[in-house]
């Protein structure tokens, strides 16, 4: 796979609502791959497909042990309290924002195999999964942000 671009706003595919991925090949495995690459070389923790200009459900996140986790086609099964943290987008250089999400949330998704598994997180976790799964229907955070800061 070629190297990866990360679109930048406004790029009217980061405000599209993604389809869901129905096939789980090597196709999809080499892509995920190369979407982590294109994240760590970006210094994120965590990258949608529509940033990347693919409207699939498709995102990367990376947790507190810095592991990798896929979700493919999330659904949030659960969400609750609430917490106002800074966030930055890989699709916004040098824009953060103060963003209010919810405290904790439940996630059920796919792996990189389609098998299903459900995802709990809390704090900072949390919202790094529910800004990505955002990109998914095309929520960018500037719209969530009580106040945005330029670096």
């Amino acid at each position: 796979m070629s190297k990866i671009t990360i679109l930048t706003y406004p790029n009217e595919l980061l405000q599209q609502h993604c389809e869901q991925v129905k096939v789980f090949n090597i196709e999809l495995r080499r892509l995920l791959n190369s979407m982590h690459k294109a994240m760590t070389a970006a210094d994120g923790v965590g990258l949608a497909a529509p940033q990347i200009g693919l409207l699939k459900q498709i995102a990367i996140v990376e947790n507190e042990d810095e592991e990798i986790i896929h979700l493919i086609n999330p659904v949030i099964l659960d969400k609750s309290g609430s917490q106002l943290g800074l966030e930055g987008c890989l699709s916004f250089p040098g824009l953060f924002g103060e963003v209010e999400r919810p405290y904790y949330v439940k996630v059920r998704a796919q792996d990189k195999l389609g098998r299903f598994f459900v995802l709990e997180a809390e704090e900072y976790f949390a919202r790094v999964i529910l800004h990505e799964i955002d990109h998914l229907n095309g929520i960018l955070f500037p719209s969530k942000a009580v106040t945005l800061y330029n670096e």
